[in-house]
């Protein structure tokens, strides 16, 4: 039997998961972006999930309103020439947006950064890197 659904590609699943991550990183809902462009929600879903396809002045419009490049909904995508940095880059930045996407990070990061106090925030830094010491060493 010749299957009939086509999976997404998988340049469309990374740049919607770039527009998740941004949208989530400003606190802004599906819908709130969906009016902004004058579409629904569930385009949106579509989109963020790479069901749909993100044509180039929407995303033209969307790196506008999230406020970021084009170029960042495509960095790190699937069959990208790595760059000049190397491969430890690309796979810290890839933790960073795993960091960000999942809601401990999201929480922890808008929190950090409204503590104008950098004494503060290298103590909280200090913190967390001792308890993941403590936590590696059970």
């Amino acid at each position: 039997m010749i299957e009939n659904k086509k999976k997404p590609n998988p340049i469309d699943i990374h740049v919607g998961s770039r527009i998740r991550l941004r949208r989530t990183m400003l606190g802004m809902s599906q819908e709130k972006l969906g009016e902004s462009l004058g579409i629904t929600f569930q385009q949106i879903q579509k989109y963020e999930k790479g069901t749909n396809r993100v044509g180039a002045s929407r995303l033209q419009n969307i790196s506008n309103i999230l406020t970021v490049p084009v170029s960042f909904f495509f960095e790190d995508a699937p069959g990208e020439q790595p760059s000049n940095s190397g491969m430890a880059e690309a796979s810290s930045s890839n933790y960073v947006v795993d960091f960000l996407s999942s809601s401990e990070g999201l929480q922890l990061n808008r929190a950090f950064v409204k503590i104008g106090d950098p004494k503060v925030r290298r103590k909280i830094v200090d913190l967390v890197k001792a308890l993941a010491a403590e936590a590696d060493s059970e």
